[in-house]
């Protein structure tokens, strides 16, 4: 299934590329001051297309929740962003985009024996944050990046390797997470005319653990290419 998902959305955004570099190919070099900003067109609104991996792990302070380990997952999904001022090239960027999460770790049980564990989270986010676009030449631009994310917990497995067990992530079990995760977002981006690639880290603030004294945060490092159009 995830296989599918990914070739849909590979599909998607070269069949996307391809339209708008046929739309826009006849241009030629920039012909107002926004191109450097939206490469070669004029609309201060853009609309984009993201996949790539995402690098995530867990701190808590229960045991039990603790996937400190690093853990490979997806992020895939939708954005679009507009231009606020005339007079600064400053981007505000938002849209819906779905992340895997997670960790690995291990966990010292009461007979002395350790157990490993793996938390996958899958998440549906709700990301909002304001570039600043550098402009290169015509063509390139840098766009740091700064802001927020929400994100609602969808589903995922603990896994409990010691007993060979599985349950939801966000079942009603004492050990599991909470459904609403939020945050900081920072990075930068690269836009190539049509092509994009981003470098970000999710720095989690909401506690995911159900036992309030007890703290427990996402952290993710992502790396998306995509489309603008």
């Amino acid at each position: 299934m995830k296989n599918k998902i990914i070739l849909f959305c590979l599909c998607l955004m070269v069949m996307t590329g391809l339209h708008a570099q046929g739309k826009y190919s006849g241009l030629g070099k920039a012909e107002t001051s926004e191109s450097s900003m939206f490469g070669n067109r004029t609309s201060p609104v853009y609309f984009g297309f993201r996949i790539g991996p995402a690098f995530a792990f867990v701190n808590s302070d229960d045991p039990m929740l603790n996937g400190g380990s690093m853990k490979a997952g997806l992020s895939f999904g939708a954005i679009v962003g507009v231009q606020v001022t005339e007079s600064a090239p400053i981007l505000v960027e938002s849209g819906l985009t779905f992340v895997q999460k997670g960790g690995r770790g291990y966990v010292t049980m009461t007979d002395g024996t350790r157990a490993k564990f793996n938390f996958n989270l899958g998440y549906l986010q709700l990301p909002l944050i304001v570039k600043y676009s550098l402009a290169v030449d015509d063509h390139m631009r840098f766009q740091p990046f700064l802001g927020g994310y929400f994100g609602l917990g969808l589903g995922g497995k603990i896994k409990n390797f010691k007993d060979r067990n599985a349950y939801g992530s966000f079942s009603n079990n004492d050990h599991t997470f909470r459904r609403f995760d939020a945050g900081l977002r920072f990075g930068c981006g690269f836009c190539y005319d049509l092509a994009y690639v981003e470098l970000g880290y999710d720095f989690g603030l909401a506690n995911i653990g159900k036992d309030d004294f007890d703290v427990t945060h996402n952290g993710c490092l992502f790396l998306n290419l995509g489309v603008n159009f």
